[in-house]
């Protein structure tokens, strides 16, 4: 029995694909063949810190990359591992530095400048988490995910309990009051949340967190006032009158004539307006002498820049020595260290 003529070339065309196939697979694109390094170990090097100078990071990581794969045990090895650490960083590959902080700190526990890779590590995850376009407004990014920061907290306690004499150390600590103050914040946006949904109890936890594990924050006065102000909710007066007696000893400004506590007083949020506006209007007066002190007191130090300012004190330090001096003075402090080895 012979096939229609259409089933005939639907099976033939069918075939000839099947074909086209099988013969596609068997003939796979060339793979790129390792011929091994190209240069020295010092050729390598060289290049790589003549990048660095430039600001050319990408063609100083191949260099630095290169170095590792090819001379692991090398003389130089180390100190490239260090200069990849700051040259990565300074790609924004934080998820790469942290990688490589890591290894260098497993690999090298007792190198003189494994300092360093603590103090990147913590400054990377820090980075993680206001590594997008909120930086640069006035929205407050506690008020997103703070995992990252959480981490980076972690990671400068374990470095000035490790090295509390490093360089780094104290630009560390005050990396960690920052960061306390924006966990804090989280935790008060959070009990802000639950006030407005009437869950009492949540709010009064998110706010005793604050009091118990960031003394030290401007979001305390707004913490007490909220374990107040929720006590009195939940019934308990007895409690909440104790609270409202701390806040008049120590901010009379936050308890009214009647003896209620002022909530709305004591949020540091500004106003929907100022929320509306980036920051740009709306600002509380209290909120507007704050800037004006905070301005008087970095007038008497180092003036920083915008550029400064917006990353953290990353780049364009009025300290620095040279273009590529940031904190992390691969092309500096360790360059010097390993020349005096």
């Amino acid at each position: 029995m012979s096939l229609p003529h259409f089933k005939v070339t639907m099976l033939a065309l069918s075939l000839s694909l099947a074909t086209a196939l099988v013969g596609c697979s068997s003939n796979p694109k060339k793979e790129v063949v390792d011929t091994g390094p190209q240069s020295s170990e010092k050729i390598y090097f060289d290049k790589a810190q003549k990048a660095l100078d430039r600001g050319q990071y990408g063609d100083a990581a191949k260099s630095l990359e290169a170095i590792d794969t090819y001379y692991p045990t090398g003389n130089l090895s180390q100190q490239a591992q260090l200069d990849l650490l700051y040259t990565k960083f300074k790609q924004k590959d934080y998820e790469g530095t942290i990688a490589l902080a890591d290894r260098f700190i497993r690999l090298n526990p007792q190198h003189p400048n494994v300092d360093y890779a603590y103090y990147i590590r913590g400054v990377a995850n820090m980075e993680q988490n206001y590594d997008s376009l909120l930086r640069y407004t006035s929205l407050k990014q506690a008020h997103r995910d703070v995992s990252y920061l959480k981490v980076s907290y972690q990671n400068f306690v374990d470095f000035i309990r490790r090295y509390p004499s490093s360089q780094y150390a104290v630009d560390a600590a005050q990396r960690m009051k920052f960061i306390s103050q924006e966990l804090a914040e989280s935790e008060m946006n959070a009990a802000r949340f639950n006030i407005k949904r009437k869950a009492w109890l949540a709010a009064v936890e998110r706010a005793q967190w604050v009091v118990e594990h960031y003394p030290q924050s401007p979001q305390v006065p707004e913490a007490l006032a909220t374990m107040a102000y929720s006590y009195e909710k939940l019934g308990d007066t007895a409690t909440a009158q104790q609270y409202t007696n701390v806040l008049k000893l120590n901010y009379p400004n936050l308890v009214k004539s009647n003896g209620e506590v002022n909530l709305r007083a004591a949020r540091k949020d500004g106003s929907w307006w100022n929320k509306a506006t980036l920051g740009v209007l709306g600002r509380s007066d209290k909120a507007q002498a704050e800037e004006k002190t905070a301005s008087k007191e970095s007038s008497s130090q180092a003036e920083h820049s915008w550029l400064n300012r917006m990353t953290l004190g990353l780049l364009d330090r009025p300290d620095r020595q040279t273009n590529s001096g940031d904190y992390a003075p691969a092309n500096e402090s360790l360059h010097d260290a390993q020349r005096n080895q």
